[in-house]
């Protein structure tokens, strides 16, 4: 079996696995009042569940292929036998950078870390105009803090923890 499918088979165990905590276990733990309620704290991820093993079903099954005329894979298609020519590390070096940023999120606040996350982010991706970079790293930190601080009304502390707020 290709790579992409037993991905896509590890994926479907997943989805079915946090489709069976939100159909069975996450509505039991709703107050009374609550269970009148036509959408429910569980119906998004009921909803991402099912949506999550028809894509991986899809995807186990081969709906989603397109061979050539001559019967050769696309060359968009990822070969499990040349996994080492891609660029592994980049991909390492952004996971890497994602769980640095979940660490460093109430630390150091969202602005800080966003920004040093976007700018991190965009220098392993290959840019290296830092001029550019960083305004547009800290333009979008704080459009997002805005939306998400003033608009939704979501507390998200902006600065970290010793400048007070």
């Amino acid at each position: 079996m290709a790579l992409d499918r037993w991905i896509a088979l590890v994926f479907i165990a997943f989805c079915a696995a946090y489709g069976y905590l939100a159909f069975f276990t996450m509505d039991e733990l709703l107050p009374p009042f609550m269970q009148r309620n036509p959408v429910w704290p569980s119906t998004f991820p009921k909803v991402l569940a099912i949506m999550g093993i028809v894509v991986g079903l899809i995807v186990l099954f081969g709906l989603e292929h397109h061979e050539s005329k001559d019967g050769e894979p696309d060359a968009a298609e990822i070969n499990y036998r040349r996994l080492h020519e891609y660029n592994l590390g980049q991909a390492l070096a952004l996971l890497a950078l994602m769980v640095v940023y979940a660490l460093a999120l109430r630390p150091a606040g969202f602005l800080l870390a966003t920004t040093v996350f976007l700018a991190g982010g965009s220098a392993i991706l290959g840019e290296r105009k830092w001029h550019v970079m960083l305004p547009v790293s800290l333009i979008a930190a704080g459009f997002v803090w805005y939306l998400v601080q003033e608009v939704l009304g979501i507390f998200l502390r902006p600065l970290p923890y010793f400048m007070g707020l």
